[in-house]
Protein backbone atom coordinates (compact mmCIF):
# COMPACT_ATOMS: atom_id res chain seq x y z
CA UNK A 1 0.00 0.00 0.00
CA UNK A 2 3.33 2.60 0.78
CA UNK A 3 3.17 2.36 -3.48
CA UNK A 4 -0.18 3.59 -3.98
CA UNK A 5 0.26 6.45 -1.46
CA UNK A 6 3.46 7.44 -3.27
CA UNK A 7 1.61 7.62 -6.21
CA UNK A 8 -1.20 9.45 -5.21
CA UNK A 9 1.01 11.95 -3.37
CA UNK A 10 3.14 12.25 -6.72
CA UNK A 11 -0.23 12.61 -8.73
CA UNK A 12 -1.17 16.05 -6.20
CA UNK A 13 2.59 17.40 -6.64
CA UNK A 14 2.07 17.12 -10.48
CA UNK A 15 -1.58 18.72 -10.32
CA UNK A 16 -0.03 20.96 -8.48
CA UNK A 17 2.64 22.08 -10.58
CA UNK A 18 0.25 21.89 -13.39
CA UNK A 19 -2.37 24.03 -12.12
CA UNK A 20 0.92 26.62 -11.48
CA UNK A 21 2.41 26.16 -14.55
CA UNK A 22 -1.25 27.09 -16.58
CA UNK A 23 -1.28 30.26 -14.65
CA UNK A 24 2.28 31.50 -15.70
CA UNK A 25 1.28 30.00 -19.27
CA UNK A 26 -1.15 33.30 -19.30
CA UNK A 27 1.98 35.29 -18.01
CA UNK A 28 4.37 34.28 -20.71
CA UNK A 29 4.31 36.50 -23.91
CA UNK A 30 5.65 35.20 -27.01
CA UNK A 31 6.02 37.14 -30.63
CA UNK A 32 5.52 35.64 -34.04
CA UNK A 33 6.13 37.77 -37.50
CA UNK A 34 5.33 38.01 -41.41
CA UNK A 35 6.93 39.78 -44.10
CA UNK A 36 10.27 40.15 -42.60
CA UNK A 37 9.09 41.76 -39.18
CA UNK A 38 6.56 44.22 -41.24
CA UNK A 39 3.62 42.21 -38.90
CA UNK A 40 4.26 41.27 -35.54
CA UNK A 41 1.92 39.56 -33.62
CA UNK A 42 2.07 38.68 -30.09
CA UNK A 43 0.49 36.05 -28.01
CA UNK A 44 0.29 34.86 -24.26
CA UNK A 45 0.82 31.13 -23.52
CA UNK A 46 -2.77 30.04 -23.42
CA UNK A 47 -3.07 31.46 -27.27
CA UNK A 48 -4.46 34.23 -26.70
CA UNK A 49 -3.72 37.72 -29.09
CA UNK A 50 -2.27 40.18 -27.30
CA UNK A 51 -0.98 42.96 -30.01
CA UNK A 52 -0.75 43.12 -33.37
CA UNK A 53 1.76 45.45 -34.50
CA UNK A 54 1.14 46.94 -38.52
CA UNK A 55 4.48 48.04 -40.19
CA UNK A 56 2.78 51.84 -41.66
CA UNK A 57 4.13 51.11 -45.15
CA UNK A 58 1.76 48.12 -45.26
CA UNK A 59 -1.39 50.15 -44.60
CA UNK A 60 -2.66 50.34 -48.57
CA UNK A 61 -6.91 50.15 -49.07
CA UNK A 62 -5.78 48.13 -52.10
CA UNK A 63 -3.61 45.57 -50.18
CA UNK A 64 -6.47 44.82 -47.74
CA UNK A 65 -6.44 40.75 -48.41
CA UNK A 66 -2.57 41.16 -48.51
CA UNK A 67 -2.49 42.99 -44.65
CA UNK A 68 -5.16 39.78 -44.20
CA UNK A 69 -2.99 37.07 -44.79
CA UNK A 70 0.10 38.33 -43.23
CA UNK A 71 -2.12 38.98 -40.10
CA UNK A 72 -2.59 35.21 -40.65
CA UNK A 73 0.76 34.68 -40.95
CA UNK A 74 1.91 36.54 -37.76
CA UNK A 75 -0.19 34.97 -35.48
CA UNK A 76 0.29 31.33 -36.63
CA UNK A 77 4.03 31.86 -36.37
CA UNK A 78 3.30 32.97 -32.72
CA UNK A 79 0.84 30.13 -32.13
CA UNK A 80 3.62 27.41 -33.40
CA UNK A 81 6.00 28.96 -30.87
CA UNK A 82 3.77 29.37 -27.84
CA UNK A 83 3.19 25.66 -28.34
CA UNK A 84 7.00 24.54 -28.52
CA UNK A 85 7.42 26.49 -25.37
CA UNK A 86 4.48 24.55 -23.96
CA UNK A 87 6.19 21.61 -25.09
CA UNK A 88 9.51 22.49 -22.93
CA UNK A 89 7.46 22.92 -20.31
CA UNK A 90 5.98 19.94 -20.29
CA UNK A 91 8.81 18.26 -21.00
CA UNK A 92 10.73 19.92 -17.65
CA UNK A 93 7.32 19.21 -15.18
CA UNK A 94 7.06 15.60 -16.19
CA UNK A 95 10.85 14.54 -16.20
CA UNK A 96 10.59 13.57 -19.95
CA UNK A 97 7.35 11.66 -19.49
CA UNK A 98 5.39 11.92 -22.92
CA UNK A 99 1.27 12.71 -22.70
CA UNK A 100 -0.75 10.13 -24.29
CA UNK A 101 -1.04 10.80 -28.19
CA UNK A 102 -4.37 13.34 -28.15
CA UNK A 103 -3.75 15.03 -24.93
CA UNK A 104 -2.40 18.53 -24.74
CA UNK A 105 -1.80 21.52 -22.60
CA UNK A 106 -3.52 23.94 -21.45
CA UNK A 107 -6.77 21.38 -21.06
Amino acid sequence: MTNLGQMMKQAQEMQTKMAEMQEKLGEIEISGAAAGGMVEVTLNGKGELRRIKIDPSLVDPAEIEVMEDLIVAGVNDAKAKVEARIADEMAKLTGGLQLPPGMKLPF
